[in-house]
């Protein structure tokens, strides 16, 4: 096999999205002044692709497992295991691994799922002061990254089988209603009460309050599963050698499960305070050693779960500003898929399944008929690639 010359793969993670008033009836991707990318679109191949696959969860762990190129329908075993595995968490048969966000829940509701972005600095302290009082041989927090960390718990097959909600598909909703329910839910609700009156006399907590920020109120444990599923390796399944930047364990979870180097580049954030220039810069420079580098963006998805179409915006134009002109501005351009892995629309402010808009230019391609990179310029080429894994290969032009 062969691949024709280097390649980035551009991840905007929830950019993609729907109309809104408030823009003006347009998209974010609309809204956005992205002269970069709609000027790269008239030469480059622009279409729809369905990185999830109907009847799976509208998740990021489902829709960038697609993007990658590997079926979630065969690879996909729940997400905690492999946010557990970004952390070097190796589960045993039966210990079921959960996402565990530090939240803020007042006068009922799920006021901020990320606890204002709690540094790492202070949920560390937090996580492990409540390993301290409420872990057990059995039960064991596992300190992350910001508000996002990981609950692990052996002998936890029920877990499985217990609904639970993630918190931020429930903005400003009563958290009452979307408790944890099923043959797991009293172990989770017992640690979530003791969370509750752990942290709300936690120095940092109190510190926080005194600042003005939102306190870290309570656990809420979701996405269960156990061990991650073995997949193949990018490398043994496209012939390249890979790399990836993101800011978050998710992605870094899946970049090991299918062995792609992890790069350390100071500065990159899960929203826009990320160092996009940065970035980008590090990604390209690993195209020294590496036939191809993912550069995973979170900021949008951020934005649009927040419902804040201001920073959305930001997060777009400053990936077009700051990251696609520099790929443009290379002595030898390496070929390039910008794409989000799924749409977060403002108006629900978490994740759908719909098809997300993608671009693929190559230095001296031709283009397909768009003049622009959005939703719907998306569609008028009337391009679709379903399944979505399929893209990948098309992208980095493997040939027999």
């Amino acid at each position: 096999m062969r691949m024709r010359g280097k390649a980035v793969i551009l991840i905007i993670d929830g950019a993609a999205g729907w109309p809104d008033e408030v823009a003006g009836g347009m998209t974010a991707l609309e809204a956005a002044r992205t002269p970069n990318l709609d000027r790269l679109a008239c030469t480059s191949t622009v279409g729809m692709v369905q990185t999830v696959p109907d009847g799976m969860e509208p998740s990021s762990a489902v829709a960038c497992m697609s993007v990658l190129g590997f079926d979630p329908r065969v690879y996909y075993a729940g997400r905690g295991p492999i946010e557990a595995l970004a952390l070097g968490i190796a589960l045993k048969p039966g210990q079921a691994a959960l996402r565990c966000n530090l939240v803020t829940v007042l006068d009922g509701l799920m006021s901020n799922y990320t606890s204002g972005h709690i540094p790492s600095a202070e949920s560390h302290q937090l996580i492990r002061g409540l390993n301290g009082v409420l872990g057990t041989q059995r039960i064991v927090f596992h300190p992350g990254t910001g508000f996002r960390h990981i609950l692990t718990v052996e002998q936890g097959d029920e877990l499985l089988r217990t609904l639970c909600t993630p918190p931020h598909d429930i903005p400003d909703q009563p958290v009452v209603k979307y408790l944890p329910k099923g043959p797991g839910a009293d172990l989770l609700l017992d640690l979530i009460e003791g969370s509750i009156d752990y942290l709300a006399l936690h120095p940092v907590n109190q510190a926080r309050v005194q600042r003005g920020e939102p306190p870290a109120t309570q656990i809420w444990p979701f996405w269960p599963g156990m061990q991650a599923r073995e997949m193949p390796s990018f490398a043994s399944r496209y012939a390249v050698r890979a790399a990836l930047t993101t800011s978050v364990d998710l992605l870094r979870g899946i970049g090991r499960q299918v062995s792609l180097q992890l790069l350390d580049i100071a500065g990159v954030a899960d929203t826009n305070i990320n160092d996009f220039a940065g970035q980008m810069k590090g990604a390209l420079a690993a195209l020294d050693e590496f036939d191809a580098v993912v550069v995973h963006v979170e900021a949008p998805d951020e934005a649009g779960h927040a419902g804040n179409l201001e920073d959305k915006l930001e997060a777009i134009e400053l990936v077009d500003e700051l990251m696609v002109s520099q790929v443009m501005r290379c002595s030898s351009p390496p070929r390039l898929l910008v794409l989000p892995d799924h749409p977060t629309p403002l108006a629900v402010r978490t994740h759908v399944g719909e098809p997300v808009p993608f671009l693929m230019w190559e230095p001296g391609g031709g283009g397909n008929g768009a003049t622009a990179y959005s939703e719907s310029a998306g569609r008028r080429t009337g391009l679709v690639v379903a399944p979505g894994h399929l893209l990948m290969g098309r992208f980095l032009g493997i040939s027999e």
